[in-house]
């Protein structure tokens, strides 16, 4: 009673000053739109877009302490009862990701140790030996596109990683569903107006067929992790064993398609566009790439595993300042359930409440000089005073991502393992961005390569 009474006393999030056009084209534009709002309204600002039955009124907000306020907390403050992750979970099926709190909850409790950085060493030792090959490939002073360049090897390793299967034939392919799906719910997401589910739109079609072709991969290849024991899927066995510890009940087959789908989704365009941006980093400033050069070289000349992690900590930072200024998720968000406070406004239910990580990460008003590329702002010196919700490439709360973990082991032996390999040079001034579902590269992203030995 004493915290409703408070939370009442608040006053409102402040109502956005922009003019209606100017926040309609913020909200289309996911990642520097919450800049244009943080800009014009502050780091708490409020945006009613449409009458409250087409879509609810939204809370922007882009400081630590209002991230903290809204994504440490959990139902019944807040839940993921967004249309986008309706949409979601019609597509692809109920997980992790998706899922409302009942249902999220025991699923969380069940997989958390699958994920944590112990066990993921288990399931990520392919990224060192895909990233050796690909770079190997590459001929002296080629130009190629280091966004497709880093999908085809993120698709290939979490393709043997995950499921234990050799893509090199159809990794082109399958890259395409996985585009189509996000895009379509990035659609899905930002339109007011939405087509009823059951009618057959042909964007709908394309976004259904991309779920069903991942669906049956993941389909073959459990039947055949089921009926073959020595058959090596190392997540897909994680997966088979996990049971509840409260309940004892394991997951379903249907569960199991559902997590190893998202797994798949999250995993690609994510890891896949923290690598490019960060090869495109160090392809403007060959000192910052022969300190990874240099690093990696200390190891030793033999393939990298993770228990070489803790000897590439620049090569972290590199990644980190990558995730900082092209974090996966431009934003995250939740449905208020019951009225909260968010840096010291009023939050009423029935609101959607957005944390703009990127324009967090990109704000002036916390970091130094925040548009340039400086892995040194991640050194243990510098980075122990840094409030622990200023940097939030994987969000942050009970609902942060699970495969943190296993998404940065990668980006680091990957990076590590090209860096080691080829001298990279970066032909574009601008890394453009387009948010479809994560953040991606909106153009090709060019580099000319060299051999480094």
């Amino acid at each position: 009673m004493v915290e409703t009474v408070q939370v009442a006393a608040l006053p409102l999030a402040p109502r956005n000053p922009l003019p209606y056009l100017q926040q309609m084209k913020a909200a289309r534009s996911y990642h520097t739109g919450c800049e244009a709002l943080r800009d014009a309204g502050g780091p708490v600002t409020r945006c009613s877009l449409a009458p409250t039955w087409m879509l609810p009124p939204v809370v922007v907000t882009t400081s630590p302490k209002g991230a903290r306020d809204v994504l440490s907390r959990s139902y019944p403050f807040v839940d993921r009862a967004q249309p986008v992750f309706n949409e979601h979970r019609r597509l692809v099926g109920g997980s992790l990701f998706n899922f409302k709190h009942e249902a999220w909850l025991p699923r969380r409790r069940a997989l958390q140790p699958v994920f944590t950085k112990q066990h993921v060493t288990q399931f990520a030792g392919h990224m060192a030996e895909g990233a050796d090959k690909l770079s190997r490939a590459w001929g002296d002073g080629a130009e190629l596109d280091l966004d497709q360049e880093c999908r085809r090897l993120t698709l290939r390793v979490l393709a043997r990683s995950v499921l234990g299967l050799d893509l090199d034939a159809l990794a082109d392919p399958l890259g395409e569903p996985l585009r189509t799906g996000a895009m379509y719910l990035a659609g899905r997401a930002v339109r007011p107006v939405r087509a009823p589910w059951w009618l057959p739109t042909p964007a709908r079609r394309r976004a259904r067929a991309a779920s069903a072709t991942f669906h049956g991969l993941a389909d073959d290849i459990l039947k055949g992790c089921r009926a073959d024991p020595t058959r090596d899927a190392p997540l897909v066995r994680a997966l088979i064993d996990v049971a509840d510890a409260e309940t004892g009940q394991p997951l379903s087959d249907e569960d199991i398609r559902h997590e190893l789908v998202v797994f798949l989704g999250a995993g690609y365009d994510t890891t896949a566009t923290t690598l490019t941006y960060a090869l495109w980093a160090l392809g403007h400033d060959l000192d910052l790439q022969d300190q990874v050069a240099a690093e990696v070289a200390a190891v030793g000349d033999r393939p990298l595993t993770s228990d070489d992690v803790p000897r590439l900590g620049y090569t972290v930072q590199v990644l980190h300042e990558a995730l900082r200024l092209c974090p996966p998720a431009a934003g995250t968000s939740r449905m208020v359930m019951k009225d909260f406070d968010v840096d010291g406004y009023r939050v009423e239910a029935g609101t959607l409440v957005l944390v703009g990580i990127y324009a967090m990460h990109r704000d002036p008003a916390l970091w130094d000089h925040p548009l340039v590329f400086d892995p040194d702002r991640f050194s243990p010196a510098n980075s122990k005073d840094r409030d622990r919700w200023q940097f939030l490439p994987f969000g942050g709360g009970p609902r942060s991502c699970i495969g943190d973990h296993f998404a940065m082991l990668e980006a680091t032996l990957g990076l590590a393992t090209i860096i080691r390999q080829a001298e990279i040079q970066s032909l574009d001034d601008d890394f453009p961005l387009a948010v479809s579902f994560t953040m991606v590269a909106a153009a090709p992203i060019r580099a000319r390569v060299r051999p480094r030995n």
